[in-house]
Formats: C-alpha cells, structure tokens, sequence
C-alpha cells in the first residue's frame, strides 16, 4: 500500500528526471511532452485528494488516513512541479543574459 501511494510522486519525479536528458535539438516535442505529462499527473493527484476529501465531509465512509495521504502526494506533486517550473525560468533567463 505504502509504494502505491507514492507511486504518483516516483512518477513526477522520473519525468523530471528524463526531461534533463533530452537533446534540445532533436526532443523538443520530446520535453514538451514530458512536461505535459507530468502537470496531468500533478492535476490528477489534486482531483484525488479533492474526491478523497469531499468524501471525508459528506460522511461517505471514506477513510480520513488515506484522504490525508492523498492530499499530501497532491501537495508534494504541487511543490516538485513549482521547483521545476522555477529552474525553467531560471534557466530561460541565464539563456536570454548570454550575448550571441
């Protein structure tokens, strides 16, 4: 139970991770997508933890443990995906300060 539940983070991560790894010449679609994926991903845990947690509040059963733990992976995919946003920018700015 424990790795399923961080499994949305590992995946965050391996995106992140492999979108270093791309060649700007040749995967430019290649990033993009991975980028894209990795926000759905991000959305996706957000609509969990908010299905998770109207369940707690409309006293529907569901367990107050797990609407926690789905909050949790929605904001730690939240955080991760604001740091890589932020050293896209700040990679885009070093870029725009070089003289060619």
């Amino acid at each position: 139970m424990m790795s399923s539940s961080i499994s949305g983070i590992s995946q965050v991560s391996q995106a992140v991770a492999t979108a270093g790894t791309v060649q700007p010449a040749e995967g430019g679609a290649d990033f993009y997508s991975q980028l894209n994926s990795a926000l759905n991903q991000v959305e996706k845990l957000q609509s969990e933890a908010d299905q998770q947690i109207a369940g707690v509040l409309s006293g529907q059963g569901t367990d107050i443990h797990k609407a926690m733990i789905a909050v949790e992976k929605a904001s730690l995919s939240f955080q991760l995906m604001m740091q890589v946003r932020n050293k896209i920018i700040q990679a885009y700015q070093d870029v725009s300060k070089t003289a060619f």
